[in-house]
């Protein structure tokens, strides 16, 4: 049974809360506002973290900042009731939940026991260290100093580890821990956790919680930072990987960040994968697919930067709108063509179309996202990624795979899109591959008795089994919605034109550099000429 836990306004009875008895005349209690301790021991805002907020009302008396009440507030009643309960948290992220106690036994025999008394401070922000603590007994504070001032982040109790992400970086710490009482704690060096980490994986997977607890956490923490980006908040989660939301520390630019799984970035084919996404995305220009912007490597694994999008994704759209308007669907479906025929006539096949992977903007402009599994065309894929609602026959029997892979997936989304259903409703998996395999996709007319028979047709023949029996490539299947785009007013005119683009670039030079320059553009003019970039030069009056 959960523990049902108080905030400090509902234990000391203050009536200084929103609404509260007595906020008329003393003032809210800073506690229930400040938004930066939210979720903090599952608390509302800062009311199970009181200690940390300035203004706070104890005995009667409005309190000063965290160090000038630090030490009463470890005497309060209140205080400790937190520690109790805390120390019976089975948080996913507590270290020693990891363990059976078995395993503790031969774990900790390793490690070196402390004991650290209240108020010494055992990590300092700014040094470089290469130890852990797994908190046997006891709490501790997570404290930043930023310009000369402390700001409390956290707080940890039993069966919690300090100071991991250090062995996971190697990096300076981003912040002091300080005990907030008497602590005994186990001593983890890097050497150790190197080698637990290369016989258990598991652990590696427990990692990527910690990481993602400490990425979600709406409190002020340097260790949020991955290279020049800041994550602010989580925006989605998935088998593979977990995205941000962050920020570009000094463009101030909005970005989405991709990081891969830690037990997946062990395994070399996952971290081809999740690489192959950055290497074949970050060559792409084009208005309907995702752009990204950078690669980096931290606390073991990897990150994808891109950016950031915000809308609705197609799957939200489906389950939300009973009756998606026909123009709509075919907007959708002419720009998720234009984006797949730019990536297929680049030799790169998605293959995990499907309605979660196709973001609506605002605008009505549509954008493919997710090319993790994507492979160069012709593969041969020999694991099940992906999802199987959506995998054509040829994927499921680890055929060499083509366009006519992703045309598939998109008539299956396309159905949904017009029917609302799934045209296979199994959620076995081995069934719903023996349904691929052996039965053709229901007539969506027999649902939507007023559907086109132009959408029909396109339905039906974007999803044969026989991949023969496809249309072969995206442009043949926007030729099949052609006349109902002419009926609805729609074209692909300038679809499938690659709009070219234009840089200019300014050399301003004195007259002994002139034969020199003229030598360089002569060897640029050559190398981009084999690249097929047409360039121009013009001269203009002396400065």
């Amino acid at each position: 049974m959960a523990i049902e836990r108080q905030n400090c306004w509902e234990y000391m009875k203050c009536g200084r809360q929103l609404e509260g008895d007595e906020v008329a005349e003393l003032g809210v209690c800073p506690a229930a506002t400040d938004t930066s301790y939210d979720g903090i021991n599952f608390g509302k805002n800062a009311g199970r973290f009181c200690w940390a907020v300035a203004g706070t009302l104890c005995d009667e008396q409005v309190q000063g900042t965290f160090a000038e009440k630090r030490i009463s507030c470890i005497r309060c009643d209140f205080f400790k009731l937190v520690q109790q309960e805390e120390g019976a948290s089975a948080s996913p992220t507590r270290f020693l939940s990891f363990f059976s106690e078995n395993e503790k036994s031969s774990f900790f025999r390793e490690m070196t026991y402390k004991h650290i008394k209240a108020g010494e401070r055992f990590i300092t922000q700014g040094q470089v260290g290469d130890l852990a603590y797994i908190i046997q007994r006891g709490s501790c504070l997570i404290i930043i100093e930023k310009n000369g001032k402390l700001y409390p982040a956290g707080h940890m109790g039993v069966g919690d580890i300090v100071g991991e992400m250090a062995l996971l970086t190697g990096e300076p710490r981003s912040a002091h821990v300080e005990a907030q009482t008497d602590m005994e704690v186990w001593v983890l060096n890097k050497t150790m956790f190197e080698n637990i980490s290369k016989e258990d994986p598991e652990l590696m997977e427990f990692l990527t919680e910690i990481v993602a607890d400490r990425f979600a956490s709406k409190r002020l923490t340097a260790e949020r930072k991955i290279g020049k980006y800041i994550v602010t908040d989580i925006i989605g989660h998935g088998g593979f990987s977990i995205i941000y939301k962050g920020v570009h520390a000094s463009l101030n630019m909005p970005v989405a960040i991709k990081m891969l799984k830690h037990d997946l970035a062990l395994r070399p084919e996952f971290l081809s994968r999740f690489c192959n996404e950055a290497k074949f995305i970050a060559k792409f220009n084009h208005k309907n697919i995702v752009k990204v912007y950078d690669i980096e490597e931290l606390f073991r694994t990897k990150f994808i930067i891109m950016e950031y999008l915000e809308g609705m994704s197609l799957e939200y759209l489906i389950k939300n709108v009973p009756h998606i308007p026909l123009q709509d669907i075919l907007n959708i479906l002419i720009q998720v063509c234009s984006g797949l025929s730019y990536a297929h006539e680049r030799g790169i096949v998605h293959l995990d179309i499907k309605p979660g992977n196709i973001l609506i903007l605002p605008g009505d402009e549509v954008k493919i996202v997710d090319f993790g599994l994507s492979c160069p065309l012709g593969s041969e894929i020999v694991d099940f990624m992906g999802s199987p609602i959506y995998q054509p026959p040829e994927q499921i029997d680890c055929l060499p795979l083509d366009e006519r892979t992703d045309i598939y997936a998109l008539g299956i989304t396309t159905y949904e899109m017009v029917t609302g259903k799934r045209p296979y409703p199994e959620d076995n998996i081995g069934k719903l591959w023996n349904m691929h395999l052996n039965q053709d996709i229901p007539d969506p007319a027999k649902l939507v008795p007023d559907l086109p028979a132009v959408l029909r047709d396109f339905i039906i023949k974007a999803c044969r089994r026989d991949p023969a029996k496809r249309y072969q490539n995206v442009a043949e299947a926007l030729e099949g919605l052609q006349p109902l785009a002419r009926e609805l007013g729609l074209t692909k005119k300038d679809l499938f034109m690659e709009k070219r683009k234009m840089a200019t670039l300014f050399l301003i030079y004195k007259d002994e550099h002139q034969l020199a320059l003229k030598e360089l553009m002569d060897d640029f003019s050559t190398k981009v000429q084999k690249l097929g970039i047409v360039l121009k030069a013009a001269n203009f009056r002396d400065l």
